[in-house]
């Protein structure tokens, strides 16, 4: 039976496809047929024949070396660099539960371990068109739990805070934190880490330095955050 994990972040630029990427490389190399999904992606480029590349997925895909094709990862791909919402009003194709779900479900039926990931914060709105759609909705849908990405800088005790609470307050359950961007001997980034873990209760999965190739966290550890 296969297991997701919904990767969210504290907002935007926090570093959730780079996370995302080696998670997959670590499930990956422990064996597992791993996955990677995200309804909607926005920033991406244009190739010579007009057709956008998914840039998030290919990278979580060089990154992982897994063989799922791009076309498998993300339904719905806008060109300009805003949330889903806005791109789509803009550029056409409004995000649509009903797609999301069945992308998603020919992901399930294919893979052991599949990999969620978020737009933007948790409040990041989706579709905003003849109905409203917000990540949050997505995550229920799927039936996943969450693992939260955090910058190990300045201001992370309010943005990781804030979005536990709100995940808590509307019943969605927190599996772990991964700090990104993390100095070990830093001060303030140590105090960051015992601060989240006293304001959420929530464990603190791994720590990432900028440039690492490899999650410190074990397969089996990993694994488990999976639901």
């Amino acid at each position: 039976m296969s297991k997701i994990l919904f990767v969210v972040g504290t907002g935007t630029d926090v570093g959730k496809t780079y996370i995302s990427g080696l998670i997959v490389k670590k499930l990956r190399e422990s064996g597992s047929r791993s996955a990677y999904y995200k309804a909607a992606m926005s920033g991406n480029e244009r190739q010579a024949d007009g057709k956008l590349i998914p840039g998030d997925a290919l990278f979580v895909k060089k990154m992982s070396g897994i063989s799922q094709p791009l076309e498998e990862m993300c339904p719905y791909l806008y060109e300009m660099a805003v949330s889903p919402h806005l791109a789509s009003q803009i550029e056409g194709n409004p995000v649509r539960m009903e797609a999301v779900l069945e992308g998603f479900s020919k992901v399930l039926d294919q893979y052991e371990y599949i990999t969620l990931e978020g737009s933007g914060g948790i409040l990041c709105p989706i579709c905003f068109d003849e109905g409203e759609l917000w990540l949050p909705d997505i995550i229920k849908a799927c039936g996943a739990g969450c693992l939260l990405v955090a910058d190990a800088g300045l201001g992370t005790i309010n943005s990781v805070g804030l979005t536990a609470f709100y995940m808590k307050e509307h019943d969605i359950p927190l599996k772990g934190i991964i700090f990104n961007h993390f100095e070990p001997g830093n001060v303030m980034h140590e105090d960051n880490l015992k601060m989240c873990r006293h304001l959420t209760g929530v464990k603190v999965a791994a720590c990432v330095r900028d440039g690492s190739t490899e999650l410190d966290i074990s397969a089996e550890e990993l694994k488990a955050l999976y639901t």
